[in-house]
């Protein structure tokens, strides 16, 4: 269970402390005896970034920085020094924990406290009995000690029960989580955040001839839904509205073309997109931030039972397009093109989509960094570097370059939904670029998404990829239209 999020403005001498320090020395607001202060101090000098002193009635933390350390990578190392200090944290046995700083950088309480919380999640809903024979608990409250202001603590509690929605949705299994119920999440969390749901069924999506999200669907038992989200504040700022597409495959076992060996492991994650799109309006809704947005989420499994989509097939999209299908393990691209030519209607700003669509893209930069196609401008470019630097959910650029079309040509089609071995990933960003008629965003999260083993607080399967980045990216486009008004 995550914990709350309360502001002090006073630590007493009994409290459970972590303080994050910028040099040798141990403030005067951490109260410790003569002989506990001197050790902490001889410890700190020698070179030890984590000290921690048992006073029986209580414990004490002390957190240092590294030396030469600044701006984003100090915020990053905060948060793998709390993950870190997971297990040691939980072994005491908090019912609360102080979180302080002293000497540092304004931001520190706030970035430690992100890293622990996202790093004692846990997936164990389905488990039915406690694994420890003395079970301990992680702390149920964090009071947090300094500048912080009650809006930017908010922020920070709406945005890590975001991510912490995002995992729950992606490590749901499909014989829990099917098209149908993860629209029925969808719609949940849109009543409890104040977002509208609109879930389009398989006979609406038939009568909009969403040929790619159809095709796909057509070896399952369960039928597709498409998800429309909207939040629109009552004063937005913006007058065309951002639109994201989250890639909503509950399940992909290649299709006909199905994965072999261990491929196939992960992939009830293969919503990640859908989990983060959800988790972004989640974050804004409750925060009210004054920027109208649209989700497109298409949701469907794709398996290779019934009357299952072929190589060689043509099929015709919403936008009127033919595919010749190269590959049905490439059925990620084909229900995103639907939903981002759909994204016409709205005349959008720019359109913003997020899958895990790729193994080139795994391969090409692993679990460092998300890759980004885009024909969209250079502000919102920056903007989004600069914020995954920030969050330490970082973008990196593939070339978009037009030459890239020709491995997606067809001779019976308008286009083939795969190209071949080489620059697989942009060449699947070439593909979604042709239902774009407005500027696009694409952002492959195939290594970032999907983790095999924990990455600090980043965990094992469902990360959450993409939540902290595009909540914090739209929060930071609607300060700056702001500005313009």
């Amino acid at each position: 269970m995550k914990p709350e999020l309360r502001k002090i403005h006073r630590i007493t001498p009994d409290q459970s402390v972590v303080c994050i320090i910028g040099k040798d020395e141990i403030p005067d607001t951490i109260v410790l005896t003569r002989e506990e202060r001197e050790y902490a101090v001889k410890q700190l000098r020698t070179g030890e970034e984590i000290v921690f002193i048992n006073s029986y009635f209580k414990c004490t933390y002390f957190v240092r920085i590294k030396d030469g350390l600044s701006g984003f990578k100090a915020s990053e190392e905060l948060r793998k020094a709390a993950s870190g200090m997971k297990k040691l944290i939980r072994s005491n046995d908090h019912i609360e924990l102080v979180i302080t700083s002293w000497d540092v950088y304004e931001r520190s309480v706030a970035d430690f406290a992100e890293g622990l919380i996202l790093s004692i999640y846990k997936f164990d809903k389905y488990k039915t009995k406690d694994e420890d024979d003395v079970p301990k608990k992680y702390p149920s409250v964090l009071l947090l000690h300094g500048n912080l202001g009650r809006a930017e603590i908010k922020w920070l509690d709406d945005l890590t029960d975001a991510v912490y929605l995002a995992r729950d949705l992606i490590n749901e299994p499909v014989n829990h989580l099917n098209s149908l119920a993860l629209a029925s999440e969808i719609e949940k969390t849109g009543k409890n955040a104040g977002f509208r749901v609109e879930v389009l069924n398989k006979g609406k999506i038939e009568a909009l001839k969403m040929g790619g999200l159809l095709s796909v669907n057509k070896g399952s038992v369960d039928p597709p839904v498409f998800c429309i989200l909207e939040w629109h504040p009552q004063k937005p700022v913006n007058s065309k509205p951002f639109v994201l597409v989250g890639k909503g495959i509950v399940y992909d076992t290649g299709g006909l073309n199905i994965k072999t060996g261990d491929y196939m492991m992960l992939m009830k994650g293969d919503m990640a997109g859908a989990a983060a799109v959800t988790g972004v309006f989640h974050t804004l809704a409750k925060n009210n931030v004054p920027l109208h947005i649209i989700g497109l989420i298409p949701i469907t499994d794709n398996r290779p039972g019934g009357n299952a989509f072929t190589q060689g097939d043509i099929i015709t999209m919403f936008n009127k397009m033919t595919v010749e299908v190269g590959n049905t393990d490439a059925e990620g691209r084909l229900i995103l093109a639907d939903a981002i030519s759909y994204a016409s209607k709205y005349k959008p700003e720019l359109i913003i989509d997020v899958a895990t669509l790729t193994g080139s893209a795994a391969s090409t930069f692993g679990n460092q960094a998300m890759a980004m196609m885009t024909n969209a401008g250079r502000k919102y470019i920056d903007l989004l570097a600069e914020c995954g630097n920030e969050v330490y959910e970082r973008v990196a650029e593939l070339p978009f370059y037009d030459e890239y079309n020709e491995a997606i040509k067809s001779s019976v089609a308008d286009i083939r939904n795969i190209g071949g071995r080489e620059a697989g990933a942009i060449t699947a960003g070439k593909f979604l670029e042709h239902f774009a008629e407005y500027p696009i965003i694409h952002l492959d999260i195939a290594g970032t998404g999907l983790l095999k083993k924990d990455d600090h607080y980043r965990l094992k399967e469902g990360t959450g990829s993409g939540v902290r980045l595009l909540s914090l990216f739209l929060k930071k486009t609607a300060e700056e239209y702001k500005k313009l008004k």
